[in-house]
């Protein structure tokens, strides 16, 4: 299935209130729409819509996807509009620099690849500054303040960064009931890859104390920091685009959250002039730096 024609689906539906209605705009059959629907549903694993006989409600799990499927599909509008204005028939090499971050970005280059089959891609997780234009990169994710003044930004959405834990290391372990308190507590700490500091977690601007955390676990992979704080091993800063679909679940709940809590923007960066593809004569790349070096100073 392409999972675009779903999240259009339940878009459209969740919109319009019905199935009828969604898929008169959509010109489909409401059978058709009901099935894009319940095989979205099965990709991500939840149910999207409270249905009976009556009524059609969005699920907790569902209000978070319709925010983050209009992003979707807005941005791969813009691109198919920017790619299609370049040439009739896209084709060439994307090279992409994005950050390990590959439960997030992965569906987004299989839907990539499905609206253009004869692009192809040459991708870069890593967690490292990359240096675009020197690289070879056209296109950058990036959180945070752009800082090379070479290139051209454009912010496509905020990322809220907070604490969170599983509810088996908060029955084991309590919440803590301050900033001073996660000194007593097990902390799933970010190492830079490029400079080796830890990554600072946000304290309210009235905190003047020493923030001083366990280094029980430290690693340099947001995935592996998801996983681990999952699994009950302590607590993590996490950005809302990985943790979001855990919290509506109860599988993460939130830690000092009216406290410690930070917003990124998340930029798109490219070069003002990039390398024509010697196949089309487009230019084409993606890069993106990774969410907490955008940040390390």
């Amino acid at each position: 299935m392409n999972l675009f024609n779903g999240i259009e689906a339940f878009i459209q539906v969740a919109e319009k209130g019905s199935f009828v209605a969604a898929a008169r705009q959509l010109k489909l059959s409401p059978s058709a729409v009901s099935k894009l629907v319940t095989r979205t549903e099965d990709a991500l694993g939840t149910v999207l819509f409270n249905r009976n006989t009556r009524s059609l409600s969005l699920t907790p799990e569902s209000q978070l996807f319709l925010k983050r499927g209009r992003v979707i599909l807005s941005e791969m509008a813009a691109a198919r509009a920017d790619i299609a204005a370049a040439a009739d028939t896209p084709h060439g090499q994307l090279k992409i620099s994005m950050p390990n971050i590959t439960a997030f970005f992965l569906p987004l280059i299989g839907g990539f690849q499905e609206a253009y089959p004869e692009i192809d891609l040459e991708l870069d997780f890593s967690d490292r500054i990359v240096d675009v234009i020197d690289e070879g990169f056209d296109v950058v994710f990036r959180v945070g303040q752009l800082a090379d003044s070479r290139l051209t930004s454009r912010q496509i959405a905020r990322i809220s960064m907070q604490l969170v834990a599983s509810p088996e290391y908060v029955a084991k372990h309590g919440l803590p009931d301050s900033v001073a308190s996660l000194a007593y507590h097990h902390c799933i700490q970010y190492r830079y890859p490029t400079t080796g500091r830890l990554e600072a977690w946000p304290a309210p601007d009235e905190y003047t104390g020493n923030l001083n955390f366990s280094k029980r676990l430290v690693c340099n992979n947001a995935d592996a920091r998801l996983g681990l704080a999952l699994q009950g091993r302590g607590i993590a800063l996490m950005p809302d685009l990985l943790a979001a679909p855990y919290l509506a679940t109860g599988a993460l709940v939130t830690v000092l959250g009216d406290i410690v809590q930070k917003e990124y923007q998340l930029r798109l960066l490219w070069p003002p002039t990039s390398m024509p593809c010697p196949d089309c004569g487009s230019s084409l790349t993606i890069s993106t730096a990774s969410f907490p070096d955008s940040h390390d100073t």
